[in-house]
């Protein structure tokens, strides 16, 4: 049976094979109005059985991307956040308003590591989310990445750029000034989030990053696990359970 998994989020559409119960090479899509069949043609067989999908775009983009994949495949199944699932448990009163994205991340994370997880995701937004070692969910956190923190200073002062700088401890001009401090608040809120669960669990959780937005935080926590296709392995465990 061929069988595909698809992460569509705000920015992009990553997709790939279930190869042996898991996610085999993966492509990186622009998700841009009016092109996803145009790009799915370009990784697509002309044909498959399933399609996995995990959601987080708006309405129009999750349709133009259901109207692609109806052309091609015989069966489609929408991922959704569940309350129990796979050795984890949300916990969320509500299961429907934790992202199907947090959720298959954790289902990911749970996949290879049986200590206690801090998953943080970081795209157009930076989440985080704790789970004990027995799979318990215990809460997570939301705040704007780094890169949409640039966005918000430029639409609202047109004179800071949304892009360009480095990292520098103490910035002599505005480019790397901006791209330390977003950088540093996205830091600041994960070791916060760390020291935290180190309070609550009595231990330090592995640290697993993933998303299109997380590389430049891979570099100033080396100790974390870098999961870059976290999203999908999670699908890949919710489709074959």
């Amino acid at each position: 049976m061929s069988a595909w998994l698809f992460d569509l989020g705000n920015t992009r559409l990553k997709c790939a094979p279930l190869v042996d119960g898991r996610a085999g090479t993966v492509h990186a899509l622009p998700n841009t109005p009016g092109g996803l069949a145009d790009a799915l043609d370009a990784v697509l067989p002309a044909r498959i059985d399933v399609a996995y999908v995990a959601s987080v775009a708006g309405d129009a983009l999750r349709v133009e991307l259901l109207d692609a994949l109806v052309q091609r495949c015989r069966r489609i199944e929408l991922a959704r956040t569940q309350a129990v699932f796979g050795g984890l448990r949300i916990a969320y009163a509500t299961p429907a308003r934790l992202g199907v994205d947090r959720f298959l991340a954790m289902l990911g994370a749970r996949g290879g590591i049986d200590d206690a997880v801090l998953v943080c995701g970081v795209g157009t937004a930076l989440t985080l989310d704790l789970m004990d070692a027995g799979g318990r969910h215990l809460g997570g956190r939301i705040a704007p990445s780094p890169q949409l923190m640039r966005e918000a200073l430029h639409a609202r002062a047109a004179q800071l750029p949304v892009d360009g700088g480095a990292w520098v401890d103490w910035a002599v001009d505005t480019d790397d000034a901006l791209a330390s401090g977003c950088m540093g608040a996205a830091l600041a809120l994960v070791r916060d989030a760390r020291d935290s669960a180190c309070a609550r669990l009595g231990s330090a959780p592995t640290l697993v990053l993933h998303g299109g937005g997380a590389a430049p935080l891979r570099e100033r926590l080396a100790d974390a696990s870098w999961r870059p296709s976290l999203v999908l392995d999670g699908l890949a465990r919710w489709a074959m359970e």
